[in-house]
């Protein structure tokens, strides 16, 4: 290798002396005509050229030389260090080798002493065992001179009887199952309802026949009612409401059965009192506008209700109706709100049970759609909403529907059924109407109230509409595994005293926060332990 790479060089020398030699030749023939030179001056100094440029290449030839030399050195050492450092792995490697191969001998042995000692064991309790059974033919054999039967007939009458006992059995076993089975498909059904009213949580809405306009001052109910009554007398005309003009500081009252009409009237006063004129010409313009924009809100609040159902194709005239029932109320209950949920629940019940959740949600979406008319038409709410929806060609389930929430017609699908439980679970909502408020109120007082009578309570709040219980307990007098136990307590307290829907947690949250200090009264350090959500959970159907 190291003569082939001289040779190499030594090539490249003399191919370079002789460049060099032409190119010095050439170079000093042109010297020559131009500083007309002698021939011997020439020959001299082309030779003192040559002679130094032979003396350059062979300086560079022997620095390359000595640069080649010394890295091959350093490449062969590194090998002999990697080859050494290998060579030391697998001596290494080799011992481990020894030693795993001594520990295998090793339990070989042990494994090869124990199955000789299982063997004589097998063998002794192979021997017990027969003496066993020639114990057990000899007690058979008195037995059957005992008893005067033999072997066989004991065995049939044994089996007779467990037979007889296994029929029995068999009865009770399937009158259990059944009537477990009926308690867990009414369990299901209650779980499925009580998930769907989990999902809702609505405001408690007032009904109200009156609406109250707030004015900047004292002066403008002089201006409301003008010269000799002419603009009240106009505004009541036209806008179709009472207003009460009374001794209540900077406030009149407008009121009307018709709560759109009471709108479209509160709507316009507010606008004529920002004008700051009033008379009858522009109270006209006013109503006008007043009832442009809630027919906008009408159409508006119908649109996303029925966008939020992701229900489609619905009749104009039917879309109208859905959206008046924005300003309808009915027992403390918006209607709109009340259809909304009703919707809600019915799909919701309707996807746990395999039925067209779409279907679902437009029957009980328009089931209470005869509201809206029964202001300005005779008639019940459910005849009109019956005759709105026949006649613009709604499903025969919603029509259906509409129907059997009252009881007015049978089911004629399950759907229909499912409309009826979601009406009466919407309108039965704690909150919802006026006549469960009291009862909602002291439902959450007697949640509060059984858990504050336990020892070691610091507070305790009910909330999510009385579905959760959070106590708050006082560390120093309670640890973790009692804060554990005292959850169970209180949800089995609940559990035998109260009677709710679906599921009540018990959250009880212990902290404790421990501080130091140093001599300089510098706050050192602050370590805090919480200890949340330790959960005892109570249902009931």
């Amino acid at each position: 290798m190291i003569e082939l790479e001289i040779i190499y060089l030594f090539g490249i020398m003399f191919a370079a002396l002789a460049a060099g030699s032409v190119l010095t030749y050439f170079a000093f023939n042109a010297y020559l005509k131009k500083q007309r030179l002698t021939a011997g001056e020439i020959i001299d100094q082309a030779k003192t050229e040559a002679e130094k440029n032979m003396k350059e290449q062979l300086f560079k030839f022997r620095e390359e030389m000595q640069r080649r030399r010394s890295r091959f050195y350093d490449d062969l050492k590194s090998k002999e260090a990697q080859l050494n450092k290998n060579e030391a792995k697998l001596v290494s490697k080799e011992k481990e080798l020894r030693r795993l191969e001594n520990n295998l001998k090793y339990k070989e042995s042990r494994m090869s002493q124990r199955n000789q000692k299982i063997a004589q064991r097998e063998e002794a309790l192979f021997e017990k065992h027969r003496k066993v059974d020639e114990l057990i033919d000899a007690e058979n054999i008195k037995l059957e001179q005992i008893a005067g039967i033999s072997i066989e007939e004991a065995k049939k009458q044994l089996l007779q009887n467990l037979e007889d006992r296994a029929k029995l059995e068999a009865v009770q076993l399937a009158k259990e199952i059944k009537d477990e089975a009926k308690q867990a498909a009414q369990r299901e059904a209650k779980e499925i309802i009580a998930h769907a009213i989990e999902t809702l949580a609505s405001d408690f809405t007032m009904e109200s026949t009156l609406s109250t306009v707030q004015l900047p001052n004292e002066r403008f109910k002089g201006m409301i009612i003008g010269r000799e009554g002419r603009n009240i007398k106009a505004f009541e005309d036209l806008a179709e409401v009472k207003v009460i003009v009374d001794d209540t500081p900077e406030m009149i009252v407008l009121s009307a059965f018709d709560p759109i009409r009471r709108e479209i009237a509160r709507l316009a006063m507010e606008n004529l009192i920002k004008a700051k004129n009033i008379n009858p010409g522009l109270i006209e313009q006013a109503v006008a506008k007043a009832a442009k924009e809630v027919d906008r809100q009408i159409l508006k609040a119908a649109d996303d209700t029925l966008n939020d159902l992701s229900i489609r194709g619905v009749h104009q005239k039917i879309k109208e109706c859905l959206g008046r029932l924005r300003f309808r109320y009915s027992y403390g209950q918006n209607m709109l709100q009340h259809s909304r949920e009703v919707a809600v629940l019915t799909g919701k019940m309707a996807a746990e049970l395999g039925f067209n959740v779409k279907l679902a949600k437009r029957a009980g979406l328009f089931h209470d759609i005869g509201k809206a008319l029964t202001v300005n038409s005779e008639g019940s709410h459910v005849q009109l909403g019956v005759e709105l929806c026949e006649k613009y060609k709604e499903h025969e389930v919603v029509t259906n529907a509409i129907l059997a929430h009252h009881e007015e017609a049978p089911p004629i699908s399950p759907i229909s059924v499912l409309v009826t439980a979601a009406d009466k679970i919407s309108g039965s909502r704690p909150g919802a109407r006026r006549d469960t408020l009291e009862a909602y109120t002291k439902r959450i007082t007697g949640l509060e109230e059984i858990a504050n009578s336990f020892e070691g309570v610091s507070k305790t709040y009910a909330i999510s509409a009385g579905r959760e219980v959070r106590v708050i307990v006082e560390p120093e007098k309670l640890d973790d595994r009692q804060a554990e136990i005292l959850s169970n307590d209180i949800a089995a307290r609940i559990k035998q005293e109260m009677e709710y829907p679906g599921q009540i947690k018990v959250c009880v949250i212990r902290q404790t926060i421990a501080s130091r200090v140093t001599d300089e009264f510098e706050e050192l350090e602050m370590a805090e332990s919480s200890d949340d959500n330790v959960d005892g959970k109570v249902s009931q159907n």
